[in-house]
């Protein structure tokens, strides 16, 4: 699904790389969190995969066809701005060229939206609003699913609904999902790979391996 050989990348295009010879290989059907300390380059490792900017160095592929993508909530994610949830899905649908009209009704009843359609994007809770943003993410039925830090200004109860609904999302659906973590436990409990990124390289264990090598220390909630 995803493979990096010899990735190196820098915003000047030299020294010193965020990220430097960094080698991943990711499967189809995998369910993949990357995790590591701030500025380690997670977010930028995903834009690569995106495609938004091109590696200085070396490269890296990917063979899905369609790519979902839900993005770091910013502040200003529930601001004022006067659109419905329901016009913002519909907006998205035709930028899509989407022609069947259930898949914004489809798409909100897989997150729990349903009732919160005609809801303004502006006065959605944190859990309510990234759920949106997965619902956008899903339309088009993409084969890979690539979430930044999906938990980030979330509360508890919807944090729980959505990494169940992602789990099942992956094993049931077949669905590759790539996600960097800050929320470790989630990625332990939810992941069927932990692909840790630390000075500017990268390496895969299982979440039991991590789970054992970082429980208990300070940063497991970082």
């Amino acid at each position: 699904m995803i493979k990096a050989e010899n990735l190196s990348f820098s915003y000047s295009g030299s020294s010193p790389f965020i990220l430097n010879g960094l080698e991943l290989e990711i499967k189809d059907g995998e369910y993949v969190s990357i995790v590591g300390d701030n500025g380690c380059g997670k977010s930028t490792l995903l834009k690569l995969i995106l495609k938004f900017i091109r590696p200085t160095r070396g490269s890296i592929v990917s063979d899905a066809k369609k790519i979902g993508y839900v993005p770091q909530k910013s502040d200003g994610a529930n601001s004022g701005f006067p659109i419905t949830v329901w016009e913002m899905l519909n907006s998205y649908s035709k930028l899509l060229k989407i022609k069947d009209k259930s898949v914004v009704s489809e798409s909100l009843r897989q997150v729990g939206l349903s009732e919160h359609s005609r809801s303004l994007m502006g006065n959605l809770s944190g859990g309510q609003a990234q759920k949106a943003l997965i619902a956008r993410a899903l339309m088009g039925s993409p084969d890979l699913l690539i979430l930044d830090e999906p938990s980030a200004g979330v509360d508890i109860d919807s944090q729980r609904e959505i990494y169940a609904f992602l789990k099942k999302l992956n094993q049931e659906c077949g669905m590759t999902i790539v996600s960097v973590e800050h929320n470790l436990d989630a990625a332990i409990s939810n992941s069927t790979a932990i692909f840790h990124l630390h000075g500017g390289h990268g390496h895969f264990c299982t979440p039991e391996k991590y789970s054992a090598e970082y429980l208990g220390k300070d940063d497991r909630h970082a």
